[in-house]
């Protein structure tokens, strides 16, 4: 019987060799590569083409929701397996309608960690309890309010990829090198993400991906 092929993807290599050892006590899994940010995770997807992926979310550069999106739509085979510690609904929310196949917080047991992997792999969607009490809160809500519009579902996914790397910091030239694209292009996408979510300045930019969740302050 083939073994799951997994790749990890997480920006602290403690976390990545954990998780390897403990799956290295799995019969039916093997982790066949790792990922310490974004793109990373994206080029090791395309390589080695895993059945699933671990996807931890706050990492430098692209982040675990910026390259889910990539990943899906290059690869909509793998299963991606969120593994995170936060338990922000807005994170749950996104990363659903992102098409994961399962949330698990960090401080989950060993042996529920892998439960996760098997039943992902399987083709089940996976959440932590607590996590799956956030996203019964968002949908009852999201229907009480009748789905008000949010302005972050307007971009595309480039574009939600560049509003993150903007936020943080990042020039045009840098996001044009991490997202292989011109800094023409960068620089469009920069400006029609100020244009659809109508914002006048990068402080102006950088306040709504503090509130979205794109990115956060602190741990």
């Amino acid at each position: 019987m083939p073994k799951i092929r997994v790749l990890i993807a997480d920006d602290h290599a403690i976390v990545r060799e954990g998780i390897r050892a403990l799956l290295k006590l799995s019969d039916d899994m093997d982790v066949v590569g790792e990922a310490a940010d974004g793109r990373q995770a994206i080029e090791q997807s395309r390589k080695l083409d895993p059945d699933v992926v671990l996807m931890d979310i706050a990492m430098p550069g692209l982040g675990g929701l910026e390259a889910t999106l990539e990943i899906r739509k290059e690869r909509p085979g793998v299963k991606i397996l969120v593994l995170s510690q936060y338990e922000d609904r807005e994170y749950i929310r996104r990363f659903l309608k992102a098409g994961v196949a399962g949330y698990v917080l960090k401080k989950a047991a060993g042996s529920e960690l892998t439960a996760a992997i098997r039943a992902a792999y399987r083709g089940g969607l996976v959440l932590d309890p607590e996590v799956a009490r956030e996203a019964m809160r968002e949908q009852t809500s999201g229907t009480a309010a009748g789905e008000a519009a949010d302005p972050y579902e307007t971009l595309t996914d480039r574009e939600k990829q560049v509003l993150k790397l903007v936020a943080e910091g990042h020039s045009n030239k840098d996001v044009a090198e991490l997202l292989g694209i011109s800094v023409k292009t960068a620089m469009s996408h920069r400006e029609r993400i100020m244009q659809k979510l109508q914002l006048h300045s990068r402080t102006d930019l950088i306040k709504f991906a503090l509130l979205k969740g794109v990115i956060r302050v602190g741990p």
